[in-house]
């Protein structure tokens, strides 16, 4: 029987089960994984010549679905050929609704390919690594393998395809990380904003269509011409826009007796368009709502929905502009969530019963794990909306059931993210074997992209949690991983060697502002915000739908989407939910750490800081470092180095180490005498930083954040004492957590400028029992 998403008034439970083995070997770089979905995987380095050897694919053709031509694009079209024949890559850039999803697909089809072929890709809430994977399978018969990103740019060398890619919000960097992994190849982006520019390539706009295109447009929803007069008026009011016209013209054929609206109702349809839907429709619209921008196979939306033809039913709601057709399936157009949250009688889905359908989707042996990849943002709204409804025990139950196929998929930048969620979640359910696994898991995934550091603390915690929990086949697995952190310089993610180019006390960072700390998404919170006074975090996100006042009451007493939240008016909140419990969730300092001069934070007691007690030497050393990487040195950029006796001691900064660029064309020559708070420094704490003049009393450094994102920091100040003010996280899960307060550092230079000392002072703090164990001073010298 199809799951309708009506309560039955029963529980399910929280239990996953995995049928079958549910295991699977993943090859990245030289690395063999075991994927265990009940022990934590193990993990193996392959001998050499054991690699898998990718053959590339003598035609590549990865097309998008058809669909009709896009009207009155002639010049958009014109401007994206002539770009490609220049050997530039492109940027389509405009607002939601103007056309760009429709003119990128016409084009990837019509335009001479030429080179290689064609890969078309839909990079909505994509991470830019897991989109440079889906490029290299595109091109290549692979095998199961992701290369290191050493490896990847050399495999894709002479591969001379276009790529269209799709909802490509990112940033700059972030579109270099992707044109990076396919260097000779050509690309095509769409995205919202305008970042494409300079020896990247080109950026077009894409405007509304021409008053003619919009009689056209309307001629053809309706049958026939419309009033010109009341044409061109819609037209000027909706400023061209495609999908604003696409649901007036909806209006009038649902009800040909009102025929088109006013033009000054032409941005509000949409109600009207709910009114006119019938019941079937309206439901699944509302379940398309309910997991907000992510995109559902129709086959899901009719289990869910209970719509027998769920395809034929979607494709209608595209039709009147209310629904978007992607690759997968469908997903909301712009505008349709916020509008049905103020639809009153609709039926909100049961939150237990969304849950469970896809855990045990993603649980199935013959589930593909490409499709759970694909699935990846509906699962993590469905962990958002569980958290949000006080039940973490069913975000757990998702991402326990997703991550083994995740981690099949080779979209290790996805993987993380729901690992991310799945962890504070196992926490704050008590569920200590999720807690074990998540953790074990994201040690693995640390150790699979590179980031030694990390991979050592995850792999060394998660064997303590094992064994507590009797488990001695995951705590065999743990330390088994552990033995394969990357302990000598070199290539980068997925080599035995991976790790810093600097040694045993720096970060290994991602190219392109990709994170190995967790999530590497498109809009990561970093570790530290060190731009002054602002703090990005991670976006609020919406939650699903529920009925207004007087709305039919389901049947099931569980949870169901909730409402709302209140977005946080601490500027420095992140995403997470804050535990208000003093201590919950925080870093507890590693022995010795008060002595390194690092910045952590701690409210109290942490497992972290318990379990670091017991460890080996070799690990104590490995959370001594992390504790310094993780602390505010100079605005969260400075990075700990531990240099080996032998090396020189010259002062210069060795290579790898974070000389910051802050773009203005490069540091200051060896010859030039710095003035004020410019120039480079070594830093008593470790590792050097450099400042560079950003105006009258400001100086500012970049450099890469433990988070791997690339941040910038200003000082700010007159005489000679200069300070910024950043926001400390929480790291007990290994990665970038809640907001715990704000310090402010200072530096104050000598009167001969060579040399400065500085501070670190907490400014606030989120709850009471938050301390920063080291707010400790520093010096600061020139290079002599």
């Amino acid at each position: 029987m199809a799951d309708t998403g009506e309560d039955d008034g029963t529980r399910t439970g929280n239990r996953v089960d995995i049928d079958g083995d549910a295991t699977g070997p993943v090859i990245a770089g030289n690395y063999n994984v075991v994927v265990d979905a009940q022990h934590g995987s193990t993990v193996t380095v392959l001998m050499d010549g054991r690699r898998p050897r990718p053959r590339r694919r003598d035609r590549i053709r990865l097309l998008p679905r058809r669909q009709g031509t896009p009207l009155g694009r002639d010049a958009d079209l014109a401007a994206i050929a002539a770009a490609l024949h220049a050997g530039e890559s492109v940027q389509l850039w405009g607002p939601p609704g103007v056309g760009k999803s429709a003119l990128l697909r016409y084009a990837a089809r019509t335009l001479d390919a030429g080179g290689d072929g064609v890969v078309f890709l839909d990079a909505a809430r994509r991470e830019p690594e897991d989109l440079a994977q889906d490029i290299f399978e595109a091109c290549h018969s692979t095998g199961g393998y992701a290369p290191s990103r050493g490896e990847l740019p050399q495999l894709m060398e002479g591969v001379e395809a276009t790529v269209y890619v799709d909802n490509a919000d990112y940033t700059a960097e972030q579109l270099r990380t992707v044109m990076d992994a396919a260097p000779d190849a050509l690309f095509v982006f769409a995205g919202r904003d305008e970042v494409l520019q300079g020896t990247d390539g080109r950026a077009h706009r894409v405007e509304g269509i021409t008053p003619d295109a919009a009689a056209e447009l309307l001629t053809r929803e309706l049958g026939g011409p419309g009033d010109p007069d009341l044409v061109t008026a819609l037209w000027e009011a909706a400023a061209g826009t495609p999908l604003l016209l696409l649901r007036a013209a909806a209006v009038a054929r649902l009800d040909p007796a009102a025929g088109l609206p006013r033009p000054g109702a032409v941005r509000e349809l949409l109600h009207p368009l709910f009114d006119r839907l019938d019941e079937p429709s309206l439901r699944a619209l509302h379940l398309l709502g309910t997991f907000r921008d992510a995109e559902l196979d129709p086959e899901h939306i009719g289990a869910l929905s209970g719509t027998p033809d769920a395809a034929a039913l979607c494709a209608g709601l595209a039709g009147l502009g209310l629904a978007e057709e992607t690759e997968l399936g469908y997903r909301v157009a712009d505008g349709v969530v916020a509008a049905l949250r103020e639809r009153q009688g609709l039926r909100p889905y049961a939150l237990e019963r969304l849950c469970g359908y896809f855990a045990d989707w993603a649980a199935r042996p013959e589930t593909p794990a490409a499709q759970v990849a694909g699935h990846a943002r509906a699962l993590e709204v469905l962990a958002e909306l569980a958290e949000q409804s006080g039940r973490a025990d069913l975000a757990v139950r998702v991402v326990r059931a997703a991550s083994p196929a995740l981690a099949r998929s080779l979209r290790f930048g996805v993987w993380g993210r729901l690992l991310d969620q799945g962890l504070p979640a196992a926490q704050r359910a008590g569920d200590r074997q999720a807690e074990a696994y998540f953790t074990h898991e994201r040690g693995v995934r640390a150790v699979l992209t590179g980031n030694r550091v990390l991979a050592a603390v995850l792999l060394a915690e998660a064997g303590i949690l094992w064994r507590q929990l009797g488990d001695t086949q995951g705590a065999d697995a743990a330390a088994n991983a552990q033995q394969y952190v990357p302990q000598e310089p070199g290539a980068g993610a997925g080599s035995p060697d991976a790790g810093s180019p600097d040694g045993p006390g720096e970060v290994n960072a991602p190219e392109g502002g990709g994170s190995d700390v967790g999530s590497s998404s498109t809009d990561p919170t970093p570790l530290q915000d060190p731009t002054a006074g602002t703090v990005p975090g991670t976006p609020v996100s919406e939650p699903a739908l529920t009925p207004e006042t007087g709305a039919s009451t389901p049947t099931d007493p569980g949870p169901t989407a909730p409402d709302m939240p209140t977005v946080p008016s601490d500027p420095g909140a992140s995403g997470m939910p804050v535990d208000p419990s003093p201590g919950a969730g925080s870093l507890a300092p590693p022995p010795g750490a008060a002595d390194l001069g690092s910045a952590v934070i701690t409210g109290g007691g942490s497992t972290a800081g318990a379990s670091a007690a017991g460890m080996s030497a070799a690990v104590a050393t490995a959370l001594k470092v992390f504790a310094v990487i993780a602390a505010l040195v100079i605005a969260a950029v400075a990075v700990q180095q531990n240099r080996d006796t032998s090396e020189s001691s010259s002062p210069t900064p060795v290579s790898g180490s974070t000389t910051m660029d802050a773009g203005q064309g490069g540091g200051p020559t060896s010859d030039a005498e710095p003035t004020g708070l410019a120039g480079v420094w070594l830093s008593s704490d470790g590792g050097s930083v450099e400042f560079f003049e950003a105006g009258a009393g400001r100086y500012r450094t970049r450099g890469k954040d433990v988070c791997g994102n690339m941040t910038t920091s200003e000082f700010s100040g007159g005489g000679n004492t200069y300070s910024t003010t950043a926001p400390v996280y929480d790291m007990a899960g290994g990665s970038c957590g809640e907001v715990l307060g704000r310090v402010r550092t200072t530096i104050t230079l000598s009167e001969d400028g060579d040399s400065a000392s500085g501070t670190r002072e907490m400014t606030s703090t989120v709850r009471e029992g938050v301390t920063c164990y080291g707010c400790t001073p520093f010096t600061l010298t020139r290079p002599s």
